[in-house]
């Protein structure tokens, strides 16, 4: 039997699975994400042996893979946030992408410290757990464009900020575990370079996004050109932002996230308010696309919902390619994940350090206490931890390996955890909205 058979079996099994059973999976208290999680368990060597995860071989590659997929997310999060900057609503998400990201670094080092790890390794696993994820978060994150529950908008916009926020303190670990990295050479160079990572990134993101779409706008409104691939414009877009933040030592995740809210913002600016994306093209015809696509008062919503469309299905796709991924290095170090002390630190970061974190960071918010449960307890960690591990690894080698088994039990629990409650706390969150209205 040829190699690539079972793999081509088991990616098309899950898929049409996950496809055709999306009604009965959504009435039970399971997720595609854990569907995807077992697969990659399964089929890894801990199991069936199908794949062999050598970390030790591959930690570039998963770095590269974990970095793309986050690249995607963070963009379409960026779409899905239609709300005007100048709303305190934003005031939430930003609460939790930095105050609370701030606090469970803190809180984390703290207790990783006490544990007896090294400081370095103990900054380096903070920041790697702090950031929650955006490609896993898809039954908490908003549902279209436009969606302003606070609950949803507050977890998106924070999975779009926090990975980015990250970054400057698993540097840190880093110089603290003897790896040169630029910035880190004295306290003002490394205050300079957080200030210019984080407005070079927004500056970047803004700026690149708008000449997109004022290009690709005035293209086909005057000349009847660069109608229909939306989804080469997306992944260029994303690409670009992506790599032009790098090459100008900005926060790069920063960056793409900034350019998916600056292109739905523009989109917003020239639609208004008053309906949704969805509401303004839904009388839309299959022969009237090209006709939409070059009028100048529909060209805009056209564009970005064509945008936030493709970017969700390659997420989609993402979310699966990862989980499958991750899965099979969970199957290949699932003895590591049963020493005491990665357990202990992933169930802290869960049930301790996120909640006081996230409580921490929202005294004199605008938030009700059911909010702030909720807020406190759906902080799922994903592909974001992976990242930042495998990564960590990548440029330290085996100093940072106890960042790995920390970060895949935290995926695990939080996996399960989050997944399985989700679906039923926002149920019973928007009933009793309902009954208080």
């Amino acid at each position: 039997m040829p190699q690539e058979a079972p793999w081509f079996l088991i990616v098309g099994v899950l898929l049409m699975f996950v496809a055709l059973a999306r009604g009965p999976i959504a009435r039970l208290p399971l997720t595609g994400a854990m569907i995807y999680l077992v697969a990659g368990v399964i089929v890894g060597p801990g199991v069936l042996g199908l794949v062999q995860a050598d970390l030790a071989q591959s930690v570039r590659t998963l770095t590269v893979v974990a970095e793309a997929g986050l690249v995607v997310s963070l963009f379409s999060v960026g779409m899905h946030l239609r709300v005007r900057l100048r709303d305190p609503l934003w005031r939430l998400p930003l609460r939790l992408g930095a105050l609370a990201m701030l606090f469970s670094v803190a809180l984390m080092f703290a207790f990783a410290w006490a544990t007896g790890l090294p400081a370095g390794v103990a900054l380096f696993l903070a920041a790697a757990l702090a950031p929650t994820d955006p490609v896993l978060a898809n039954e908490l994150r908003v549902h279209e464009a436009g969606d302003a529950d606070p609950v949803r908008f507050a977890l998106s916009g924070e999975g779009g900020l926090n990975d980015g926020a990250a970054l400057p303190f698993a540097v840190l670990g880093l110089a603290l575990c003897g790896v040169s990295t630029p910035g880190t050479q004295g306290a003002w160079r490394f205050a300079l370079a957080l200030v210019w990572g984080v407005a070079g990134a927004l500056l970047i993101g803004a700026v690149l996004a708008t000449l997109c779409v004022r290009l690709v706008l005035h293209l086909r409104t005057r000349y009847g050109e660069a109608v229909g691939l939306d989804g080469f414009i997306a992944i260029g877009l994303m690409s670009v932002t992506y790599g032009a933040a790098l090459l100008a030592h900005a926060y790069a995740f920063v960056a793409v996230f900034a350019a998916g809210v600056a292109l739905r913002h523009a989109e917003l600016r020239a639609t208004g308010e008053q309906r949704r994306p969805t509401q303004e093209l839904e009388t839309v015809q299959l022969g009237e696309r090209e006709e939409v696509a070059t009028d100048p008062r529909r060209a805009h919503v056209w564009l970005a919902e064509g945008m936030t469309g493709f970017t969700l299905e390659i997420e989609h796709f993402a979310e699966f390619s990862l989980l499958l991924i991750i899965g099979c290095v969970i199957s290949a170090h699932w003895r590591d994940m049963l020493e005491p002390h990665a357990l202990v630190i992933a169930l802290a970061l869960i049930f301790v350090v996120r909640p006081l974190a996230v409580m921490g960071a929202m005294i004199g918010a605008r938030a009700n206490g059911q909010q702030r449960r909720l807020l406190a307890w759906m902080g799922i960690r994903g592909v974001g931890a992976f990242y930042y591990a495998v990564w960590g690894i990548d440029q330290a080698g085996d100093t940072l390996q106890p960042v790995l088994a920390a970060a895949l039990d935290a995926i695990v629990i939080s996996v399960a955890l989050h997944g399985s409650t989700a679906g039923y706390l926002l149920a019973r969150y928007y009933r009793r909205a309902r009954q208080t209205a």
